[in-house]
């Protein structure tokens, strides 16, 4: 049950507070003067604190100041019978909720009350995930726990241990490189060398020199001997990223290494042999590529023996509090590992970003509210506009997988819902079912039929 503090040196409006939020369903505490409060705060786990502006000794807004102290994590919502705006003003920026004129209207306090409410649940539920981080949520550098991540692991598990051609797709900044990563350090050639290759950073001449080496005076500038990627890589592995960007002259030469194993450099006669695990990546579509006739069908194939979809951050928001708390480690300074919170309305903002850049992009988010925060706590003055401005709202393309069915698609939302709902109400199945707007038992029966466990 969630607990509320109400504070008002007004006896009758502690009264009718008390029965109106009481008969919602919330446990209430209340005291008649800030002093009071303020041991209340130290001692009780609170999710809420409502209070007077206006009290003999300590006053609304010092009490204010002392819970974002205490426990900057709790929303207060500030009342008065002597408002003005520039009091509404001054309570905002002390980083109240709310701020509500007395006589107030109960469905709008309620309203109110329930919105903070969320908003708290929120940031406990974020901060149980964040505490929950530990090295069995890692792999490798990846961070996350989500289904799909769970799918890329159990992947990664499987084809770390043999010699078969990976290909790995997926948006800008889903972390491709460091899939090829785990797969190479977890499989038997981790002693030897991961050598990686950029296909679309280099023009076609360079490209080829950089795979395949040169001998001394292939071409202008070739002042001696050099060896390529694959005779580097030799008895480890290769990772050709952006593969999809590799000009169709290559895709031949790169075909023959993939099938025979062997390479002459550039200007040379002479066949040399290797041993090399080829991983790839690409943010193309190479089957459309195909189909057009810009990537070799044969390349594709043995490219693309086994394949990995890296997921974009959209399809697994439920790791964006570990992934903020792995990047908020990162760029903190050695010196100083002091905790640092995020307000809601910021958790609120990471949730309905789109994310085009990814993880990439949440990385660069954080780093950028490292260098701004001030106090220990992140606020929205610390982000981009661009996420500041996000419309909240629901998103298909981010929620729903692409290209199934309806059913399944409904069964992916049903399930996400319930596990929201049990992880917001600290797995107490009462009121998870209360706030889905079901039966405790219909929970049960969704529970069992997505295998969700306590």
């Amino acid at each position: 049950m969630e607990t509320i503090l109400i504070v008002d040196d007004e006896k009758n409006y502690l009264v009718v507070l008390e029965a109106l939020l009481g008969a919602e369903g919330y446990e209430i505490v209340t005291a008649r003067d800030a002093k009071m409060a303020v041991s209340i705060i130290r001692e009780a786990d609170l999710d809420l604190v409502i209070t007077d502006m206006k009290m003999p000794g300590m006053s609304g807004m010092e009490l204010l100041e002392t819970c974002k102290k205490i426990k900057p994590e709790i929303p207060v919502i500030m009342m008065t019978a002597f408002g003005t705006i520039e009091m509404a003003v001054e309570a905002m920026k002390k980083h109240a909720y709310d701020y509500i004129q007395k006589p107030f209207e109960n469905e709008k306090l309620k309203l109110t009350v329930k919105k903070a409410m969320e908003n708290h649940r929120l940031v406990k539920e974020n901060r149980l995930l964040v505490e929950a981080l530990s090295d069995r949520f890692r792999y490798g550098n990846m961070v996350g726990k989500s289904k799909p991540m769970a799918k890329v692991y159990d992947l990664i598990d499987k084809v770390s241990g043999s010699k078969a051609s990976v290909l790995i797709t997926g948006p800008s900044g889903t972390g491709k490189e460091l899939i090829a990563k785990a797969i190479h350090y977890q499989g038997p050639r981790k002693k030897r060398p991961l050598i990686s290759i950029n296909c679309g950073a280099l023009t076609e001449t360079l490209l080829a020199s950089e795979l395949f080496g040169h001998e001394k005076g292939a071409f202008t500038g070739a002042v001696a001997m050099k060896k390529g990627r694959f005779e580097l890589a030799d008895g480890g592995t290769i990772f050709l990223d952006e593969v999809g960007e590799m000009p169709p002259a290559l895709q031949v030469k790169l075909l023959r290494v993939l099938q025979e194993m062997e390479l002459e450099r550039v200007g040379g006669t002479r066949t040399i042999k290797v041993d090399v695990r080829v991983l790839s990546a690409s943010n193309r579509n190479i089957k459309e590529d195909v189909a057009k006739g810009i990537f070799r069908e044969d390349l594709y194939y043995r490219l693309n023996v086994i394949h990995i979809d890296a997921p974009s951050l959209q399809e697994r928001t439920d790791d964006i509090p570990l992934l903020v708390k792995h990047f908020i480690e990162k760029f903190q300074d050695g010196d100083s590992k002091k905790k640092i919170e995020l307000r809601p309305e910021v958790w609120k903002a990471l949730y309905a970003h789109p994310w085009p850049g990814n993880v990439r992009e949440l990385e660069n988010v954080i780093e950028r509210a490292m260098v701004l925060y001030t106090g220990g706590v992140i606020t929205l003055d610390d982000l981009p506009k661009t996420l500041v401005d996000t419309e909240t709202q629901f998103d298909v393309e981010r929620f729903v997988p692409s290209h199934i069915p309806l059913p399944k698609a409904m069964e992916e939302i049903e399930e996400r819902l319930v596990r929201r709902a049990l992880a917001q109400s600290k797995n107490v199945q009462t009121h998870a079912a209360k706030n889905l707007g079901i039966t405790k038992s219909l929970i049960q029966h969704k529970m069992k039929k997505y295998n969700i466990t306590l």
